[in-house]
């Protein structure tokens, strides 16, 4: 009986021992799927991030590693411009002569302009034409001055008369003057008429010290006015060669300049005997320069032909730009293939060394 019972309680009894893992297995499955979601969460969160910080980059242009890739160029870079680069030297020294560069300038040149404002009439010189001085380059409208002119001379001529009136009226009052006095004398003449033509005369006389004061003031005025006249045509100040053509018929030229279509000169005129030769030396070299020194010059123009010439002068300053000493060389001779502006090497000679 108990048998029985004890078997009946078996059979009807909970076996706990099963149940736990068949919950523990539903509760796992659940958690597996909430981990494998948390995890999916986590992967999409991160590679958000990363794409985020990926455009960043590409909009902002910031990129680390090339930048510090280029960072060590770009320092080398701005460290070559803090090195002074060292300028091909002016002159050197070559089998114990030195040697410098330089150009031909011309010690006399002179922009030719007239000295009043005025219209171009005629321009009678182009580039090349050997002028004298004196001669006349161009000549300006001259009409208003010329007008000016021949009313001066008029002005002139009519002081002139009223001199020659005045002292015609004069001579007259003086005889005048002489009869009342002898008339007055013998009493046929009252005193009132003798003080009348004295008065008379002693006006004409000032007068007359007038008229011929006219008559200098307005030949100041016509000589004036004909200088005025002559300034109208420009003229060479010294004898030398046209090297530049400045303006044509009817331009307005003008001594001062100011601006628009108005110039200031006719052109420019070199006198070639002046020329010589203007030498850039360095500073370290200049004690091999003396004046009066033999110097050999050649032309780039003619490498051939050696030009006798010797220092005329050292200047006494120097470029701080250039560390270098401007030497004046003059030309032993006159050569018309020597143009001013042309290129030349000239070679300082030693003492006993020439050609």
């Amino acid at each position: 009986m108990q048998r029985d019972k004890a078997e009946l309680l078996r059979s009807i009894a909970i076996d706990r021992r099963a149940a736990p893992p068949a919950r523990q297995g539903r509760g796992g499955g659940r958690g597996i799927i909430l981990g494998l979601g948390a995890g999916a969460a986590v992967v999409a969160v991160a590679v958000a991030v990363s794409w985020s910080a990926g455009l960043l980059n590409r909009v902002g242009g910031a990129d680390p590693a090339p930048a510090a890739v280029s960072a060590k160029p770009a320092a080398s870079t701005s460290a070559n411009p803090a090195q002074p680069t060292p300028a091909a030297p002016v002159s050197e020294v070559r089998s114990g002569n030195l040697i410098g560069s330089g150009y031909v300038v011309a010690r006399r040149v002179a922009t030719v302009s007239a000295d009043v404002t005025g219209r171009v009439r005629e321009v009678l010189v182009q580039e090349g034409m050997l002028v004298q001085k004196g001669q006349v380059l161009a000549t300006l409208d001259d009409v208003l001055a010329r007008s000016d002119l021949d009313l001066a001379r008029a002005r002139q001529a009519s002081a002139e008369a009223a001199v020659v009136a005045n002292q015609a009226d004069l001579v007259d009052a003086e005889k005048t003057l002489e009869r009342t006095r002898a008339l007055t004398g013998r009493q046929f003449s009252s005193e009132a008429d003798l003080i009348k033509a004295d008065a008379r005369a002693a006006s004409l006389r000032a007068q007359l010290v007038k008229s011929k004061a006219d008559v200098n003031a307005a030949r100041a005025t016509v000589a004036y006015d004909a200088e005025m006249v002559d300034r109208y045509q420009v003229r060479a100040p010294f004898t030398g060669m046209v090297t530049e053509k400045n303006a044509q018929p009817g331009e307005i030229i003008s001594p001062m300049s100011s601006g628009g279509f108005t110039r200031t000169g006719i052109c420019t005129l070199v006198d070639m005997d002046s020329l010589e030769f203007e030498v850039e030396v360095n500073e370290a070299n200049i004690a091999r320069v003396r004046p009066g020194q033999k110097v050999e010059a050649t032309l780039d123009a003619y490498p051939d032909w050696k030009v006798p010439a010797s220092v005329l002068a050292i200047i006494p300053t120097a470029s701080r730009e250039k560390a270098t000493i401007k030497v004046r060389v003059t030309i032993a001779v006159k050569d018309p293939r020597i143009l001013p502006n042309m290129a030349a090497k000239v070679t300082f000679l030693n003492d006993g060394k020439g050609g």
